[in-house]
């Protein structure tokens, strides 16, 4: 199934779940530059991107802006709820959705999804609930790899591939 929409979590997904504080009070994250292929993929094949993270910060509206992801949703403390809301806008059902969770908050959303994964790290009875676990940690690359994964079992990676060359 190609999705319509995937929707992904940020920490533990697309970091590895840490939370750095310096001494004045500045908090850090680190992202892997490889998850942003993923959203170039998505991009290339008109399906559109959403962030749903239980933080707020400043860091991820940046790393979106900088993606040019299309929808972002930040302070959700039910993802289910506010995925459900924007598939109805969007006029299409959760069925038609993927996404990529990896803890506790994620678990409703992901049981709900037509596809979902969760990256290695992610505890046990996450990954007994998704669709595919991803050879790859968070803050590693899971997101493009997971991506990667609904393009290749889709047998339309290389044609996106080909896309790139243009």
């Amino acid at each position: 199934m190609l999705p319509k929409l995937i929707f992904t979590d940020i920490d533990g997904v697309w970091t590895d779940g840490g939370m750095y504080y310096d001494q004045t009070g500045n908090e850090w994250k680190k992202f892997n530059t490889s998850d942003s292929a993923g959203v170039l993929f998505c991009k290339k094949l008109n399906i559109p991107v959403c962030i749903l993270t239980g933080e707020d910060t400043q860091i991820v509206k940046r790393r979106a802006e900088k993606l040019k992801i299309d929808f972002l949703f930040q302070g959700v403390k039910n993802k289910l709820h506010t995925a459900h809301e924007l598939c109805e806008k969007l006029n299409i059902t959760l069925k038609d959705c993927a996404y990529i969770g990896d803890d506790l908050i994620d678990l409703p959303l992901l049981q709900a999804v037509g596809y979902s994964a969760a990256p290695a790290n992610a505890p046990i009875y996450i990954k007994e609930n998704v669709n595919y676990i991803t050879k790859l940690k968070g803050g590693e690359g899971a997101f493009r790899e997971f991506v990667e994964h609904i393009l290749i079992n889709e047998s339309i990676f290389e044609q996106v591939l080909m896309l790139f060359n243009k």
